[in-house]
């Protein structure tokens, strides 16, 4: 598993993934904090301060990520009230949709300065890296599968019928995201993950 492990893709992956998930967390954080939940601002996570968004475990987790092996990686969860947003359940999709916007606004920034000719973006290089990681997490956040943002961009989609019936998944999330580690290169990300990152990749100019 290990045996073309490089020290210098690792280092700058995982400092590419520990940039691109504090702005994540704090792209939800600064959405709940405008739609009128104050609840992450009064906790201090309005920040980008990658300690206020540090998780012990998710950072091992990212540290395998950024090794290359399997492994769903996460930021510490941002405190959010859904009775407090504006919108309700669509508040609370746009403070989802606010963390893999991010990640799609960094890769589409890195690929305008590469198009300047300040940076390389090719595959391999820091900032080719940084670019690759955050595509990869905005597609994978984006799947419909509870705790990840796709569900709650989903339940803010859908009207009240299909709400009552896909509420019960939340209590289901952490087994259905082991089962999305273990299964889902092979059944899912085919034909989920790797198409919405082709389709990013498109949007923000890298394909």
């Amino acid at each position: 598993m290990f045996a073309n492990f490089d020290p210098q893709t690792f280092l700058i992956s995982l400092v590419a993934l520990v940039i691109a998930i504090s702005i994540h967390e704090f792209a939800h954080a600064i959405t709940a904090d405008a739609l009128g939940d104050s609840t992450a601002r009064h906790q201090g996570r309005v920040t980008l301060n990658p300690l206020s968004h540090f998780d012990p475990l998710g950072f091992i987790m990212l540290c395998f990520l950024a090794a290359r092996v399997p492994a769903f990686a996460w930021g510490r969860p941002v405190p959010v009230n859904p009775y407090l947003l504006r919108g309700g359940r669509r508040g609370m999709a746009l403070v989802a949709f606010a963390g893999p916007l991010s990640n799609i606004l960094q890769a589409a920034i890195a690929v305008a300065l590469a198009r300047s000719g300040l940076v390389d973006i090719s595959f391999g290089s820091p900032i080719g890296l940084y670019v690759y990681m955050n595509l990869l997490l905005a597609a994978f956040n984006m799947l419909p599968i509870p705790p990840l943002d796709g569900y709650n961009v989903l339940m803010g989609l859908v009207s009240n019928f299909w709400v009552q019936r896909l509420e019960p998944l939340r209590n289901a999330g952490v087994p259905l995201l082991l089962l999305l580690i273990v299964f889902g290169g092979t059944f899912v990300y085919p034909y989920t993950v790797v198409p919405m990152f082709q389709l990013f990749a498109r949007l923000v100019g890298y394909a």
